[in-house]
């Protein structure tokens, strides 16, 4: 069971976090607070050398690993930022996350994660 006044830290939470979900809500815990949605938001773009990088995978067929890490690295940032927002509202998890992405321009995305930010506390047996 996480520790209750998990404190959302960029530096102690890697790819995840304990009370996060992409449910509404979170088996052994209670809600007793809503602070509403939170967002992180990303705007990346690839430099020259990588597209050409990325291209020649692309020449070859399968997995662009290129693109892949880019991808993977904005989401990652788009989620801790999101965490970030959550805790300086005072929340211990988010519920309802999710991601989207739109592409600006030619070359360039927006990443967003967002959520409900929540205070939880664990449930009681009775």
């Amino acid at each position: 069971m996480p520790p209750h006044g998990v404190v959302f830290n960029r530096r102690t939470m890697n790819l995840t976090h304990p009370l996060t979900t992409t449910t509404f809500e979170l088996p052994g815990f209670r809600v007793t607070k809503s602070f509403g949605v939170v967002r992180g938001i990303i705007v990346r773009s690839r430099s020259i050398i990588g597209n050409f990088g990325a291209g020649i995978q692309a020449i070859f067929g399968g997995n662009i690993s290129l693109y892949t890490n880019l991808c993977e690295r904005a989401r990652e940032d788009a989620f801790n930022l999101m965490l970030t927002h959550a805790g300086q509202l005072g929340a211990n998890a988010v519920v309802g996350v999710r991601y989207d992405a739109t592409e600006i321009a030619q070359g360039i995305t927006e990443v967003i994660c967002y959520g409900t930010a929540v205070y939880v506390e664990a449930e009681t047996n009775r």
